[in-house]
């Protein structure tokens, strides 16, 4: 999973309690048939690749949000249906890859069991090696077992079996924004790669990857936005549930897309209950990834939801940008997105020389502007100076508009902009410092016996 620390306590005590806690689960899900089906499975999940027409796949499409919708509870399923809706989790229905284990595309429907609505499915199978993957399989099923929204990928359903754990969920038609970002897109992926001009194929662990040439049509500026302020909302929507819910892998690959750009978060494996009472933060021992993690995290393991908005400002930093968090084929000053190009971001002469070239000026200088100052703030290193995610929301939503009007500065204008005082959603530049930072006081001298660290206050409670 890219864990830039070490493992949290033994998970002997999980393990020990397993099957009482799976049964604690089958109380969440439906019933139904528990033994193998009657019928072979009438369609196949090639079938959304696979489709002749696009009128075909966007019956397809249509037909799978409603019926998403009436997947209400997380539903138990034997290892014998995925198997089946797998094939035997076959090499060619691999959607991806990952610490966790292989997800594998399916579809269900009342052939795999009687009263199931047809829906395409991404099948998650852990992988056996260690206690840690039975420790996040039932960390995902117990957090997306009980919240829904509409930016978090649903859970349909789970199987555990003997030393079997498999996560179900709905299937995101367009894969992971790193996907998206940084061009690299699976052949199995509804996107069918081979009817895209200028695309390169070779392959990469037996599996055959597409790599796009310069030519493809990269995010555009509004969809970027669309994403992020989805990705906002998910992050939000955890923070203020009624316990909060810490997600602590905040990063482009876990979050995925629907066929309308549709942000959501997926892999709950590392995601902690946040502070309840007088409690200021959670403290663990440091797991995430490298390059997303906040920096008070990393250095004391005390993790806040401002963690989480450092996490969203990284991400938030790679959209803007098109560049990943950590890239070693860069320049050495330029390897770390971060430490190259937050200094930029509270300059307005130069902000604007970081945005991805890609976007070839297609967009609005205020909204970028606004994107940057937000993104700035994110990345502060005193974690009560960065937002709470609903102050991010509140930033995100007027840039939704702003985006693509016509009326909007572009920006090939944006010598005459540049010295202006900019504003944020109604919010003047001042008035957003003032908001961000209001509650900053003065920290504690830094206990670390690293030189350069950088003395922070004591990680904020959770509102």
């Amino acid at each position: 999973m890219g864990n830039c620390g070490t493992r949290e306590e033994s998970a002997v005590a999980v393990v020990s309690h397993a099957h009482h806690q799976v049964q604690q689960l089958h109380m969440l899900s439906v019933g139904g048939r528990n033994g193998p089906p009657e019928r072979k499975h009438s369609r196949s999940a090639s079938d959304l690749s696979d489709s002749s027409s696009t009128t075909s796949r966007m019956g397809i499409l249509e037909d799978s949000r409603k019926n998403a919708v009436l997947y209400t509870h997380v539903i138990a399923f034997t290892l014998f249906e995925l198997e089946t809706i797998t094939k035997s989790f076959r090499s060619d229905y691999i959607l991806g890859e990952g610490g966790f284990g292989t997800v594998y595309k399916g579809y269900i429907d009342e052939n795999v069991r009687v009263g199931l609505k047809s829906l395409p499915v991404a099948v998650k199978v852990l992988n056996k090696e260690g206690l840690q993957g039975h420790r996040e399989w039932l960390t995902e099923v117990n957090f997306l077992g009980q919240l829904r929204h509409s930016n978090l990928v649903k859970l349909i359903g789970y199987c555990c079996e003997d030393d079997h754990r498999l996560l179900v969920y709905e299937f995101m038609f367009r894969g992971s924004l790193e996907n998206h970002l940084f061009r690299t897109i699976r052949l199995s992926s509804i996107l069918v790669a081979h009817k895209h001009k200028g695309a390169r194929f070779k392959m990469l662990g037996g599996t055959l990857v597409v790599r796009y040439a310069e030519a493809t049509v990269p995010l555009s500026w509004a969809t970027r936005m669309l994403i992020a302020l989805g990705a906002a909302k998910g992050l939000a929507f955890l923070h203020n549930a009624e316990r909060p819910v810490i997600y602590r892998d905040f990063k482009t690959s876990n979050i995925l897309l629907d066929s309308d750009y549709t942000a959501k978060l997926s892999d709950f494996g590392l995601a902690k209950a946040g502070p309840q009472g007088d409690e200021t933060h959670v403290s663990t021992r440091v797991m995430g990834t490298y390059g997303y993690a906040a920096p008070e995290y990393v250095m004391t393991g005390h993790l806040t939801a401002r963690s989480d908005v450092y996490s969203f400002g990284v991400v938030l930093l790679e959209l803007l940008t098109g560049r990943k968090s950590v890239d070693k084929t860069r320049p050495t000053r330029e390897q770390s997105l971060v430490d190259w190009a937050r200094p930029k971001l509270n300059d307005k002469r130069k902000m604007l020389q970081i945005i991805d070239p890609r976007l070839e000026n297609q967009y609005s200088v205020r909204a970028a502007q606004k994107a940057c100052s937000l993104a700035y703030y994110c990345l502060s290193q005193n974690p009560k100076a960065r937002p709470l995610m609903s102050d991010v929301v509140e930033t995100l939503e007027p840039l939704q508009s702003s985006s693509g009007a016509a009326n909007e500065v572009s920006s090939s204008s944006s010598s005459s902009i540049v010295g202006e005082t900019f504003s944020m959603g109604g919010i003047t530049d001042y008035q957003m410092r003032r908001r961000f930072a209001g509650n900053v006081g003065d920290g504690p001298v830094c206990r670390s016996p690293n030189p350069n660290c950088s003395p922070g206050p004591p990680a904020c409670r959770v509102r």
